[in-house]
């Protein structure tokens, strides 16, 4: 079972028939469990990993680090709540360490996301710090390798 969902993590695109292969299994069996998952909310969604930079399409990444005053025991809950519903956040976790949570966010440009920073985030009254990180290369993502580019075609782009 748990081989299952760790083949499905890293390729979301097998078929039942080809996963019943792969794990002994029939394709009945695998759509049960497949849909018996997705009742139970252990399987959340089925994404495709895409290189926008390869695709033509400039964006601009971040990861912002954000302490909060602690008001009560629900604090974390309700900014999260907050913080998760702006469409420009990809991921939102509860941190344990130096700061609080991690959000990470993608706008049209460093701009974009700098404001973003600014007027939504470090404005919710228990925010009390934010430390913004630009993504400047992704060489890996959710177990798929990014193509790095050689030093060949890096002089080829500046030119």
């Amino acid at each position: 079972m748990d081989d299952i969902l760790k083949i499905l993590e890293k390729d979301a695109t097998l078929t039942p028939e080809a996963l019943a292969k792969m794990c002994n299994r029939t394709p009945e069996e695998i759509r049960a469990m497949i849909a018996e998952w997705e009742k139970q909310g252990v399987i959340l969604g089925r994404r495709t990993l895409v290189d926008w930079e390869r695709a033509g399409e400039e964006k601009a990444r971040a990861m912002i680090e954000v302490k909060i005053d602690h008001r009560g025991a629900y604090a974390y809950d309700k900014l999260a709540e907050r913080i998760r519903n702006y469409p420009e956040v990809k991921s939102l976790y509860l941190m344990s360490g130096t700061y609080d949570f991690l959000v990470v966010v993608e706008g049209k440009s460093l701009k974009e996301v700098a404001f973003f920073v600014s007027d939504k985030l470090s404005s919710q009254e228990i925010v009390t710090a934010t430390a913004t990180h630009f993504v400047m290369n992704t060489y890996k993502e959710n177990h798929v390798m990014f193509k790095v580019p050689t030093a060949d075609e890096r002089i080829n782009e500046l030119l």
